[in-house]
């Protein structure tokens, strides 16, 4: 599971501790020390300079910092690491369990018959071995903590991969929205001229007032989808923003001559054995190829999702908890050391006494009161509830899956009529300026193929940003994607 994204969690961990302890100042804590104190001092807002903005961003630098600052990762992250321990607990419950009892007693003893009191202290400790030699529930507790860890691993690699789409896609919407105002821009401009046109017309007396009325409408309704435009591309700023934790400068857009087809290169990767989840065995070696047909593409991510390896290894910690439960009606064995000491104060003197014990004990549960049968009923519903999670999530990635792959496939088809219908919608808008101008085209006839073409550039634009976007999808879906395919996407830039 870790050889696509060992090199990226490396990095992303050590930096992310690394700057983890950021949440007071430098500054103040260099001047505490110097001071003779160890506690870093509080931070007034006064002290706290603007976060300056980043500028000249391209995709690649925006994840890094996506990767430092973004919350949901970071709890993704420390949900891992937390989830690496499951392994140790697990392994605990079959390791010799030490423990250690010391007290002191005060004792005061009256004699009914003589009335005579006397007082003494006495004194002991006891230090207790327990080694379990037979128990199916610690056993069965064992192997939960080992699929638990491996759960966590498996939903980090998938919270990496999702941090590259949701950058992605906040990313390729801040160039849209920022597309979509400079076309309202440059559509403005040109209405205004054929507006201009108009009114020299109607005032020489070769157009009439009407042409002028379409121009003005048109204008006014572009001057609305310009402030529209404006706000879409504050609030896309702001979302990219939030995965940053930044502000955020110009940032590089994708090239009108990228070629977009590498975001489905050929690449083989090796993935974990399925067979055998719970082990970091790498042995397979998956070709990731472009004439993958989709039938292809939903077998690979049914066998080697992360998010449905997951699900598999729930149903697989579900099941053990049913065998838990089952293990309440079972014997354990236990080996039992322990030595003891005692001193007391008496008459005769002060005794002190030595006490070492070894034995193998039995322990066989006989009743409880029905809390076993009913415990062994809720576990085992709980665990085809599991396995019902495991189906939906199998099917939901199959959809997603297709999708994806339609998606990236039916785009690159799509980007290449979008472009075909741009080379068409300019010469229309040509011909119909020329036809206005000789009087073989009314002015409604040149709005139209102005907004015609505009809406084509649009449209083509963000054409070119849902195949890429879908193409990563497709990967992420099939386990695949790592920070290679971000670099591919981000040479695309200019």
């Amino acid at each position: 599971m870790k050889a696509n994204i060992l090199r990226q969690k490396k990095i992303v961990l050590a930096m992310a501790l690394a700057l983890g302890t950021q949440g007071f100042s430098a500054a103040a804590w260099a001047q505490d020390k110097a001071n003779g104190s160890s506690t870093p001092s509080a931070v007034s807002a006064k002290e706290v300079a603007p976060t300056p903005a980043l500028a000249n961003n391209d995709l690649l630098s925006l994840y890094r910092e996506a990767a430092l600052n973004d919350p949901v990762f970071n709890a993704a992250k420390y949900g891992y690491l937390a989830g690496k321990e499951k392994l140790w607990q697990g392994l605990s419950v079959l390791l010799p369990q030490v423990s250690a009892v010391g007290s002191e007693t005060k004792n005061n003893v009256v004699n009914k018959a003589t009335y005579a009191e006397s007082r003494y202290l006495s004194r002991g400790w006891t230090v207790k071995l327990t080694q379990p030699l037979f128990n199916w529930d610690k056993w069965e507790q064992f192997r939960q903590g080992d699929m638990a860890s491996a759960i966590a691993e498996a939903q980090y690699a998938a919270a990496e991969q999702d941090l590259v789409l949701r950058v992605t896609e906040a990313y390729f919407n801040v160039l849209n929205a920022q597309d979509t105002l400079n076309l309202a821009r440059n559509k403005k401009v040109l209405i205004n001229e054929q507006l201009e046109q108009a009114k020299r017309n109607f005032e020489v007396g070769t157009a009439t007032i009407t042409d002028t009325h379409e121009a003005q409408s048109r204008y006014d309704l572009v001057i609305a989808q310009e402030l529209a435009a404006e706000a879409d591309v504050l609030i896309k700023r702001s979302a990219l923003e939030q995965l940053t934790g930044k502000p955020i400068g110009n940032i590089k857009t994708l090239s009108t001559q990228a070629k977009i087809e590498v975001v489905a290169k050929e690449r083989k990767i090796k993935l974990k054995n399925n067979t055998k989840p719970t082990k970091v065995n790498i042995e397979n070696a998956v070709a990731v190829q472009p004439d993958q047909t989709i039938q292809d593409w939903v077998k690979q991510a049914e066998e080697v999702s992360y998010s449905i390896i997951a699900s598999k290894l729930a149903y697989e910690v579900a099941n053990k908890d049913t065998n838990r439960a089952i293990a309440g009606h079972a014997p354990s064995v236990d080996l039992i050391a322990q030595r003891g000491y005692n001193d007391a104060e008496a008459v005769t003197g002060q005794l002190r006494t030595y006490n070492n014990q070894a034995m193998i004990q039995v322990t066989v549960p006989l009743f409880a009161g029905g809390y076993t049968q009913s415990l062994v009923r809720e576990k085992s519903a709980l665990a085809s509830k599991a396995l019902a999670d495991y189906e939906n999530t199998r099917r939901s990635i199959a959809q997603a899956t297709r999708q994806a792959y339609l998606g990236f496939n039916n785009g690159l088809a799509q980007v290449k009529a979008y472009e075909a219908a741009e080379i068409s919608a300019l010469s229309a808008l040509e011909s119909n300026k020329l036809g206005y101008e000789v009087g073989v085209r009314i002015n409604i006839d040149v709005l139209n193929a102005q907004d015609t073409l505009f809406t084509t550039r649009r449209d083509l634009a963000k054409a070119r940003y849902d195949t890429i976007l879908n193409g990563l999808r497709l990967k992420a879906q099939a386990a695949v994607l790592s920070d290679e395919d971000l670099q591919s996407v981000n040479a695309l830039l200019k």
